[in-house]
């Protein structure tokens, strides 16, 4: 068996915990991976963006069932101003209170949906991502273990899911599709799965996921 292999036969999760042990949160700010923009494009996004973005943070929530790892996620309520209906993390701005993005996403994920912070055990961090609203985002990973109940603020969420993570790691399920932005057509990526779909920066940060997965197998 070749290398590629060995590590290809490792569980899921070991694989993960093995990516992201050694990661620290505010890695330098990438545009999203799930999009194809050109060098003037990139330019031009930048520009939009204040010096000093106002900084967030997201749970990346790994959900550890029998049949595997699941992604749980947020649909937000129909009647929101910005993004109703939308599918993402829970998360939010990043507090003075808050120690840091990890201590930030855990209290953003139990005001939204009741997700309580015993059943979180922290993986590390993907790279900051800036989204077009403004904000530089840090995806916090954590794997929850089943057995917590959901109570969720009805004023921000309207419903929550899981999709199996194998099913968003594969590149199958990265669809094109053209974006205006800033007056410029872009290629981004969504992920259909059941009915929804996953696009913008939730679909960002999980294809940025998948190719660091797939990298650590090359």
């Amino acid at each position: 068996m070749t290398v590629p292999d060995l590590i290809a036969a490792r569980p899921l999760r070991t694989r993960i915990e093995s990516l992201l042990r050694d990661t620290v949160p505010g890695r330098d700010p990438e545009f999203p991976y799930a999009a194809q923009f050109t060098p003037e494009q990139i330019d031009l996004l930048r520009k939009m963006f204040p010096a000093e973005p106002a900084r967030a943070a997201v749970l990346v929530p790994l959900v550890e069932r029998p049949t595997g790892l699941q992604v749980l996620l947020t649909q937000r309520a129909s009647h929101l101003k910005n993004h109703p209906g939308q599918i993402s993390f829970p998360g939010g701005r990043i507090e003075s209170a808050d120690a840091g993005p990890w201590e930030a996403a855990l209290r953003e994920t139990r005001e939204e949906i009741g997700l309580e912070p015993q059943f979180v055990t922290r993986a590390g961090y993907l790279q900051d991502h800036l989204v077009i609203s403004g904000f530089r985002v840090t995806p916090a990973v954590g794997f929850v273990q089943p057995g917590f109940n959901l109570q969720l603020d009805e004023t921000e969420v309207e419903n929550v899911f899981e999709v199996p993570l194998e099913f968003v790691l594969d590149a199958r399920n990265h669809l094109p599709r053209d974006r205006s932005i800033a007056g410029h057509t872009v290629i981004t990526h969504e992920i259909p799965y059941e009915g929804r779909q996953i696009w913008g920066a939730t679909a960002s940060m999980l294809i940025t996921f998948a190719r660091l997965l797939r990298e650590v197998q090359a």
